[in-house]
């Protein structure tokens, strides 16, 4: 099965982290980043702010921006693709997910 893992993050939990905690992030998505590619279940993966656009209507129109377009506190910080045997194999990998601790992960099955 697939799904889409999503992760996110709070502004104001990583506007409080210190330059060593950033770093420490860096070097813990570096790790699960290498853990995700070894696995042999990552389809794809995408992380903000590179290549975002945000597409809304406006007057009938559509108006495209560059970035993401969200008023909530929690903002997506990027998100991977994996093919593994079901939930709990997903949820295994969410719980892995470094940036859990300035926001959370959301997963979510893929129909195709």
């Amino acid at each position: 099965m697939l799904f889409l893992v999503l992760i996110y993050h709070h502004d104001a939990k990583m506007a409080a982290a210190t330059a060593a905690e950033h770093e420490a992030l860096g070097r813990d998505y570096g790790a699960f980043n290498k853990f995700l590619a070894e696995s042999g279940a990552l389809r794809g993966t995408a992380t903000w702010p590179a290549g975002v656009a945000t597409i809304r209507s406006q007057d009938g129109e559509a108006l495209v921006t560059e970035g993401p377009y969200s008023e909530a506190k929690d903002k997506v910080a990027g998100f991977f693709l994996i093919e593994v045997e079901d939930m709990d194999a997903a949820i295994g990998f969410a719980k892995r997910v470094p940036g859990a601790q300035y926001g959370g992960v959301e997963i979510r099955p893929v129909q195709v």
